[in-house]
């Protein structure tokens, strides 16, 4: 099944993470407002925009500083058909950011190939 992603970053969550952008790239200090941006690039990028959507929104953990991520996982609708909001997965990245090798990892991680 082919899958569409809502990627959610809390942009009121203060705090930085730092991390590669990609697999392998140099080190980034990115605050929310910074994953979102670079995120929406990552996205544009590799021409996924009709299957990614970032969002501003809460992403949860806003007991500590973040920056916070959460995945919405949803069925990609076939031509033609109406995309529902039901969710047939999901995954938060709350406190987990600074163990991933790179931002990409939170595209890669939930998407199909």
């Amino acid at each position: 099944m082919r899958k569409r992603l809502v990627i959610t970053v809390c942009p009121r969550e203060a705090g930085v993470v730092v991390l590669a952008v990609e697999r392998d790239g140099r080190l980034v200090r990115m605050d929310a407002a910074g994953l979102i941006r670079r995120l929406t690039v990552l996205v544009a990028r590799r021409g996924l925009q009709d299957r990614v959507r970032i969002r501003e929104g809460c992403a949860g953990g806003c007991a500590t500083t973040g920056p916070n991520v959460d995945v919405g996982v949803y069925a990609l609708p076939g031509t033609g058909e109406p995309g529902d909001n039901v969710s047939i997965g999901w995954r938060t990245y709350v406190y987990a950011l600074p163990t991933l090798d790179s931002l990409a990892r939170v595209v890669d991680d939930n998407l199909d190939r």
